[in-house]
């Protein structure tokens, strides 16, 4: 199953003006900061998690409608994620995302951090005019989460002693943690139940490790047109995920290009091919599987609608992007 844009059907009208409104709300009057910012939202991306927000917002609220608080909320998400993809790409020294140039490569490491800068600082902004205390506690965990991923990430580089455990949590502080948050959000602004808040907490986190983890297979088995970065990149930067951390089980050959730290050229493609000649790829999508089916049942067991049935099927493309 290949993503497509019917996929969020009921959305469309509102991803279109989410669009528009981006590039209006990280408007900076310093042309260079401008000009960066407006570089990040030149290309569409998939716009997953905004789409969360506006589809849970349809099955939450009591007249089934998108209020204009969801639709700041859900601008605000992307924001925020599209700032941590700034820092990420600084951080892992990247400089290709989506297909385009990262902002660092095209101006400079200083402008590249400043703009990411920039960019949480408009989502907080915006964020606090919602003027909802309990959406701004959960929203501002986001980017202490995120700091708090990164960090266990480098203090974790080519460390063969990480458990699976530690993978999942250092997963959930860097990616999972914005989808969770910002789907419990989503119903907070929609007035529901602390049980209902906490169903689709459980629901984003679950869907965004599995996200993570598929994310972490494609670095391995992706080309550069496929993933808009090099493959490898990952392995090259010490980050040692699911299906290297499965195969090691495996191959004890890895351990040595590891303990190397791929320092050779040809080092990472040895790495992805010896990867691939064990059952560290199919593990570590049974493990996304797994989170798939528990974010699912969540929604099988008490929300039945047609934008229920998308988020089912958003879940489903999460996993099938491997394929």
């Amino acid at each position: 199953m290949l993503y497509s844009n019917n996929l969020f059907i009921s959305i469309n009208k509102e991803i279109s003006q989410l669009n528009i409104n981006l590039k209006k709300m990280v408007g900076a009057k310093h042309p260079i900061l401008y000009a960066a910012a407006n570089h990040l939202f030149s290309k569409s991306g998939k716009k997953i998690r905004p789409s969360l927000v506006l589809l849970i917002a349809k099955i939450t609220t009591l007249d089934k409608k998108i209020w204009p608080e969801h639709k700041r909320l859900a601008e605000i998400t992307e924001i925020i994620h599209t700032a941590s993809l700034v820092h990420d790409d600084v951080i892992d020294n990247c400089d290709t995302r989506r297909g385009i140039d990262t902002v660092h490569n095209i101006f400079n490491t200083k402008i590249a951090v400043l703009a990411g800068d920039f960019l949480f600082a408009q989502s907080s902004w915006y964020l606090a005019n919602l003027n909802n205390l309990e959406v701004v506690k959960i929203i501002s965990k986001i980017i202490t989460d995120f700091a708090e991923g990164e960090v266990r990430q480098g203090l974790t580089n080519f460390d063969v002693n990480i458990s699976i455990e530690a993978y999942i949590e250092k997963s959930f502080y860097k990616t999972a943690t914005l989808i969770a948050c910002s789907c419990k959000a989503t119903t907070i602004l929609s007035h529901c139940s602390k049980n209902i808040q906490n169903d689709f907490y459980l629901y984003g986190k679950h869907l965004g490790l599995a996200f993570q983890i598929i994310d972490d297979i494609l670095d391995i088995t992706s080309k550069i047109d496929q993933l808009g970065k090099p493959a490898g990149s990952d392995l090259k930067n010490g980050n040692l995920t699911a299906p290297l951390l499965f195969a090691l089980e495996e191959n004890p050959q890895l351990y040595k290009l590891i303990d190397k730290e791929f320092q050779n050229e040809q080092d990472i493609n040895t790495a992805i091919h010896l990867i691939k000649q064990t059952n560290g790829i199919q593990k570590a999508k049974d493990l996304a599987q797994e989170h798939i089916q528990l974010a699912i049942q969540i929604l099988k067991d008490q929300f039945k609608c047609n934008n229920t049935k998308t988020l089912i099927l958003i879940s489903n493309y999460t996993l099938n992007r491997f394929n």
